[in-house]
């Protein structure tokens, strides 16, 4: 899922990814809707609410707007970092890195306890700042290892590009031209589809445990990773076997 690039990586593995880290987007967007009042998984309306707040002179908030920007850029900058250190290095696990980063951000917010109330609006802005921190990390991830074929966190671009593919087909009629539009208009579709999905539960769930909920992100996580290390431990199992045969 993660560990393939360039020829070696298939639609399936670039479906799998979408479909797993989409849903974790989801569910941590809406954890942090309910949990701190804040779009946690793109940076997009937090511009418009930094010039809002530019505009009534509020320059407390404009700040608190500029550091959601910031740490979201800051989680895609260590995570591509990270993972061109490990490939200078030859690291096969590349990707694992910014995925355990990630994993311990989740952690360290889902230990919180923040009511929702103004006398703990610093620690809101502090853990709001961690989660886009680590969608920063995770966006940036799904980018290098697809090769911008997926992006998980914000749906803007994919509804964009999801509407160009469907007026396509009204006008392709080569079968192999249509084949490949399905195959990108299903790719679309289960990034939106699994966010949607995950945003839901993880909406459900919040009533129930609040910001805890964002343990299952960390448990899909931490499957995923442990999922592609025992498929590239067959996969030198059967290499093994293949030489000595």
């Amino acid at each position: 899922m993660f560990r393939h690039t360039g020829k070696g990586r298939t639609y399936l593995h670039n479906l799998r990814l979408a479909s797993l880290l989409s849903a974790v987007a989801g569910i941590v967007n809406i954890v942090g809707v309910l949990g701190l009042n804040t779009l946690t998984t793109n940076v997009t309306g937090h511009f418009a609410f930094l010039s809002e707040e530019f505009v009534t002179k509020n320059y407390g908030l404009v700040w608190v707007y500029l550091f959601y920007v910031m740490f979201f850029l800051a989680g895609a900058f260590v995570s591509s970092t990270l993972i061109e250190i490990a490939a200078r290095r030859n690291v096969i696990h590349s990707y694992a890195l910014p995925i355990s980063l990630e994993i311990i951000v989740l952690l360290v917010v889902s230990f919180a306890d923040t009511p929702m109330d103004n006398d703990q609006f610093p620690s809101k802005v502090f853990l709001s700042c961690l989660l886009l921190f680590a969608m920063g990390l995770q966006n940036s991830l799904v980018t290098k290892v697809s090769q911008s074929v997926v992006r998980t966190t914000h749906l803007t671009g994919l509804f964009t590009d999801l509407g160009i593919e469907l007026s396509q087909l009204l006008f392709y009629r080569g079968l192999s031209e249509r084949a490949i539009l399905r195959k990108s208009i299903l790719l679309k579709a289960a990034i939106i589809g699994c966010f949607f999905i995950g945003g839901l539960l993880g909406g459900f769930i919040f009533l129930q445990y609040g910001i805890r909920t964002l343990y299952i992100p960390v448990a899909l996580l931490a499957a995923a990773l442990w999922y592609d290390s025992i498929l590239l431990r067959i996969y030198h199992i059967r290499r093994k076997l293949r030489v000595h045969n």
